[in-house]
């Protein structure tokens, strides 16, 4: 399902008006970063997934490019 798809109050961009910034999961910041997904994952999922692999923001902060590029 796409994030559009989603009821507003679910929204990272929607929820980050609305609540501010605390209210949002990293995974949540993360995608709005993002901006997009891939074919059949959304932003979030996406973001949720580069979380785990680099175990966490700081982590993913430190990677190297082609290691986030992958």
């Amino acid at each position: 399902m796409r994030i559009s798809d989603w009821p507003d109050s679910e929204r990272p961009r929607e929820k980050l008006v609305k609540q501010g910034a605390a209210a949002l999961s990293d995974a949540e910041l993360l995608a709005i970063f993002l901006r997009t997904g891939t074919p059949g994952m959304t932003a979030v999922d996406l973001a949720r997934q580069l979380l785990k692999q680099f175990g966490g923001l700081r982590g993913l902060l430190n990677a190297s490019l082609s290691d986030f590029s992958k």
